[in-house]
């Protein structure tokens, strides 16, 4: 059940952060936009490595995993079946654009906080906020300012 995986975008600007940032959709009950979003990076070679020497399941889907006719796949050669121009799109009108750019990797049960390399933030203040929340854990990902992955 995909519900059990902890689920990851191949890109930053989703269709779900714009439908957060839009704040019109008519089932979101969350209506602060993105300005508290948070972007978590990972490689996906060492999740991979980790969860394979863990035997942790993991998975990838060309589109977003819970929609009807989604191709799930767990070999990393088969990560061609993802349609990277989509991924990157930032214009996603077209629906097939639309489909391909929420493909996701997951990852069964939990994601360890270790292998995350990275959070990017919208701006300086909410990167001074992950700094303040993260003062006394061991691992500490870079933390950058990247308003490109947002709206």
């Amino acid at each position: 059940m995909v519900g059990q995986y902890v689920p990851f975008y191949f890109c930053p600007r989703s269709i779900m952060l714009y439908i957060l940032h839009m704040g019109n959709h008519p089932e979101l009950e969350y209506r602060s936009g993105q300005q508290l979003i948070i972007h978590l990076q990972a490689h996906l070679n060492s999740v991979v490595s980790w969860a394979n020497m863990s035997g942790v399941r993991w998975a990838f889907s060309d589109r977003n995993a819970g929609a009807y006719l989604t191709a799930f796949y767990n070999r990393p050669g088969d990560l061609s079946h993802i349609d990277w121009s989509a991924v990157a799109s930032t214009d996603f009108r077209d629906p097939k654009v639309k489909e391909g750019k929420q493909a996701e990797f997951l990852m069964f049960d939990f994601f360890p906080w270790t292998l995350i390399e990275k959070i990017g933030t919208i701006n300086n203040t909410m990167a001074t906020r992950v700094e303040t929340a993260l003062t006394s854990i061991g691992h500490q990902p870079v933390i950058a300012v990247e308003p490109g992955w947002y709206f």
